[in-house]
């Protein structure tokens, strides 16, 4: 069924009194849900600030060094799109047992992963068992969305579903904010001299939501409407196998037109807003690093003051990037419940585009990372809301991970050559021109407007219950 014309969302002054009819267990559902997936960004964000130091010690090329700076970008590329590669593996593993198996013990699987090799990312010797640390950590990360805004969507009630969602997405960003302040410190101990390099203690902070697993398996109980939908499956393998209805069937996502289209829709929205991110977004700390270094070198300093600067500023820039990123999937949330999941997201696209390309080409004073980054921020990580919200609409309970997953982990894997290809572009296509990041930065741009050719094919879905 197409809903091009929906209602008005159940309740329309939901979005402040929404939280008010929440149970205990269904608040306990949120807080372990967001954790994860906060603690998941966390790791995250803790491999984009540890990317470029680690891959300079990796290599053995010293820092700053201008003639090896191509050679670390286009390993830091590679180090990313093998990091998504997992990912996008793992998304969809994960996202498949999650409605086989149960949301909750998919939940603390991925959990375990991604934190254990996180970890382990810290005894990395060389460029590419660094990688396959980053390859084993995506498995796990890419798991966790899918089965955790499942289990929110299928908690909570229609009124409360999109805003707690756009809630667990929010808070993602304070994962990120937590890894940036997690650099401050390090790099005013590094500044200091009291330690060598941060990148490697910065993974093994990556360890600590292990101890989530815990209250996972303690007490988190699997949604009423998933172990419904497994009785109904063992109902109906019993009298007719051939026609019964399988959770997580891949041939049943492909094979029923309706979850067909959703589910290519949802892919291209997905790769449109994690190219724009990961293969652009996230390497503005990359480009971020000459701004400061220029910076810092003016003033004279010496290379371990200037690494420590670096790490710390490259904290702070992570924090006013997370900051406008909160502010922006919350206005996500509340467009949405306006006008709509199309117009939102159309909107969105455009605003994406448009910053990271006026950042990319026109920052280049210190001063301006404090209002260029934030606004980028804003504008890019909006779309991941999105995501939370809408991915879950589009699917029965029976698909409803496995449907998530695919959306937002194969547009990741196609979307995984986006950072080898702003790398290949840095090297080789603008090699040169003057700083060419910025050159590559924005050409690459486009990808968000292939969102934007998704939309007329999407369903709307405000104001409508989840599809059974």
């Amino acid at each position: 069924m197409h809903f091009d014309t929906p209602d008005r969302e159940p309740d329309d002054h939901a979005g402040a009194s929404w939280w008010r009819e929440l149970t205990p267990y269904q608040w306990f559902v949120f807080l372990v849900a967001s954790l994860g997936w906060l603690f998941d960004t966390m790791d995250q964000q803790l491999f984009t600030m540890a990317r470029k130091p680690a891959v300079t010690r990796l290599l053995d090329v010293a820092p700053g060094d201008p003639t090896a700076t191509g050679r670390v970008d286009e390993y830091g590329g590679y180090a990313t799109t093998v990091f998504m590669i997992g990912w996008a593996i793992g998304g969809i593993v994960f996202g498949i047992l999650g409605d086989k198996v149960g949301r909750a013990k998919t939940m603390m699987m991925t959990v375990l992963c991604y934190s254990a090799f996180t970890g382990l990312s810290a005894l990395s010797t060389g460029i590419w068992d660094f990688a396959f640390y980053r390859f084993l950590t995506g498995l796990g990360v890419g798991g966790q969305f899918a089965v955790g805004v499942a289990l929110v969507a299928e908690v909570m009630s229609d009124r409360a579903r999109p805003f707690a969602l756009g809630w667990l997405q929010a808070l993602s960003s304070v994962g990120n904010m937590l890894a940036a302040c997690v650099g401050i410190g390090l790099g005013r101990l590094e500044e200091s001299g009291a330690i060598a390099s941060a990148w490697r203690l910065m993974f093994l902070v990556g360890l600590a939501p292990a101890l989530l697993a815990i209250p996972i398996f303690v007490r988190l109980k699997e949604p009423e409407r998933w172990t419904a939908a497994v009785q109904e499956e063992g109902q109906e393998l019993a009298g007719d196998p051939k026609h019964a209805h399988k959770l997580g069937s891949i041939a049943e996502l492909f094979g029923d037109p309706r979850w067909r289209r959703n589910t290519i829709v949802g892919m291209v929205l997905a790769f449109a807003g994690v190219v724009g991110l990961w293969g652009i977004g996230f390497f503005s700390f990359d480009l971020i690093r000459g701004v400061f270094r220029k910076h810092f070198e003016a003033q004279g300093l010496d290379p371990q003051s200037i690494a420590g600067k670096l790490t710390f500023w490259i904290g702070v820039t992570s924090l006013v990037q997370n900051a406008g990123s909160f502010f922006g999937i919350q206005a996500f949330s509340q467009l949405t419940h306006r006008i709509g999941r199309r117009p939102a997201f159309a909107i969105a696209f455009v605003l994406a585009a448009v910053s990271t390309a006026f950042t990319f080409w026109f920052l280049d004073e210190f001063w301006q990372i404090f209002v260029f980054i934030p606004i980028m921020g804003f504008c890019q990580l909006a779309l991941f809301g999105g995501y939370a919200i809408y991915f879950p609409e589009l699917f029965p309970t029976r698909l409803r991970s496995t449907g998530t997953s695919f959306c937002y982990n194969v547009g990741r894997l196609v979307a995984a050559a986006g950072p080898s290809v702003l790398g290949l572009l840095t090297r080789r296509v603008f090699a040169g021109y003057h700083e060419p990041m910025r050159y590559a930065g924005v050409a690459m741009c486009s990808v968000f407007f292939l969102g934007l050719l998704a939309l007329p094919f999407a369903p709307e879905t405000r104001g409508q219950p989840l599809p059974e």
